[in-house]
């Protein structure tokens, strides 16, 4: 009976880990993992919860009181994003079960299922249209400007939607990303003297360089998660600058073949 109700909390300790992944990848704040896993765990039964997160790495600590304590981490290596949708839906599993604690295993299978959750990718590509080409036209470009823009938001959204999970990084996506989006984008401008490829550009780099991870991560060091903040904060100006670098080489490469 005592090793059934070791594993059992072994096994939530397991969930919470999966749920703390899962809101990583999804764009959630440390700060909010952490809270979402101690609430989680305290509505589970333990006693104290110490947790520690940062855009890497999840170590969570259960205390309960029989002084029963499992200690557990997780290595956070795959490449995340911002979706709203499933970490809205994450945080209301999250309230969910505190409210009202269900079993582990229906907890499992809940994560699994918003984990596996995919995205209808037509507002993701409008919204990578939409935004190259206001942009474009906010810094000066002309309309016919805008227009080309929205062929090259596609383009990148389809990038990311596609191609960013064949890369084990997402420095080397961006990298990649910038220097075909462009490439093309020059390429064009030779061939249509009109167009002024450096306004596409401006509206291409705000698709991929990382706000919001900035954002977060000086929100992460003003509450006091210094740790967490810095790393986010020099990974989103190494994805810029890795993003600035892809630029540079296609303009490079496109006047070194012309």
């Amino acid at each position: 009976m005592e090793n059934e109700l070791e594993n059992e909390r072994g096994f939530m300790v397991h969930d919470l880990l999966d749920m703390g992944e899962e809101m990583l990848l999804c764009g959630a704040e440390t700060h909010r993992v952490e809270d979402t896993l101690t609430r989680m765990g305290l509505a589970y039964g333990a006693t104290h919860m110490n947790v520690f997160v940062i855009t890497s790495s999840i170590m969570i600590t259960a205390v309960f009181g029989d002084h029963f304590e499992i200690t557990s981490s997780r290595r956070v290596d795959r490449i995340g994003g911002n979706d709203f949708r499933k970490l809205e839906e994450l945080n209301a599993l999250s309230r969910l079960y505190c409210s009202e604690p269900f079993d582990c295993e229906t907890l499992h299978e809940k994560i699994k299922v918003i984990a596996k959750m995919e995205s209808d990718p037509k507002p993701l590509l409008f919204a990578g249209m939409l935004i190259v080409a206001s942009f474009c036209l906010f810094f000066g470009g002309a309309w016919y400007d805008a227009l080309v823009g929205t062929v090259f938001g596609y383009l990148i959204v389809w990038l990311m939607i596609h191609v960013k999970d064949l890369f084990p990084k997402t420095m080397i996506f961006n990298l990649m990303a910038s220097f075909v989006s462009g490439t093309f984008t020059i390429l064009v401008a030779k061939a249509l003297p009109f167009l002024h490829a450096d306004k596409i550009m401006i509206g291409e780099v705000m698709i991929l360089i990382p706000g919001i991870a900035f954002t977060n991560a000086i929100r992460d060091v003003l509450v006091g998660d210094t740790i967490a903040g810095m790393l986010r904060l020099v990974e989103s100006v190494l994805f810029a600058f890795a993003m600035a670098c892809g630029y540079l080489l296609a303009i490079l490469f496109v006047e070194g073949i012309l």
